[in-house]
């Protein structure tokens, strides 16, 4: 397992959040993008893994309901993969949303990312639906996980 170091950083790390993002996932976004999804948005987190000072993932959520954080976007790069990186940014976004008393965390997941449902699965976290995704065309998975230890 890699031993990441994860941060909570702020809007000027958004650049470097847009570049891991694009070493990633396609289509590519733009930093304009990410802030017009920000607007509105109460409690924005953003996390970035590092693993020996270099960046290697990222963590993107925000406030869905009063009681519900969402994880909106999460990825490591092609070479920090199966180290335990993903792992470590979820189980730190969970911390950081229990400590600012959310019930529980949701996130969506495309089918076709399979390593991403096992570490749903894997972390807890509990399939509670589907919804289509116009833009790509697909089903995306529903998980939730409770934070407050109920159900």
């Amino acid at each position: 397992m890699a031993d990441a170091i994860i941060d909570v950083v702020g809007v000027e790390e958004l650049p470097l959040i847009v570049e891991l993002y694009n070493q990633i996932f396609r289509p590519t976004k733009t930093i304009e993008s990410f802030r017009r999804r920000y607007l509105g948005r109460h409690n924005v987190l953003q996390l970035v893994a590092r693993v020996k000072d270099k960046p290697s993932g990222f963590f993107l959520g925000f406030e869905l309901k009063p009681d519900v954080f969402f994880a909106w976007f999460y990825g490591v790069v092609p070479d920090g993969r199966r180290m335990g990186i993903g792992s470590q940014l979820m189980e730190a976004a969970q911390s950081w949303a229990a400590q600012h008393a959310y019930e529980s965390i949701r996130l969506e997941c495309h089918n076709a990312h399979r390593p991403m449902l096992h570490l749903a699965i894997e972390l807890g976290y509990d399939i509670i639906g589907l919804r289509w995704d116009a833009d790509r065309g697909d089903n995306l998975i529903m998980f939730e996980k409770n934070l407050t230890g109920g159900r």
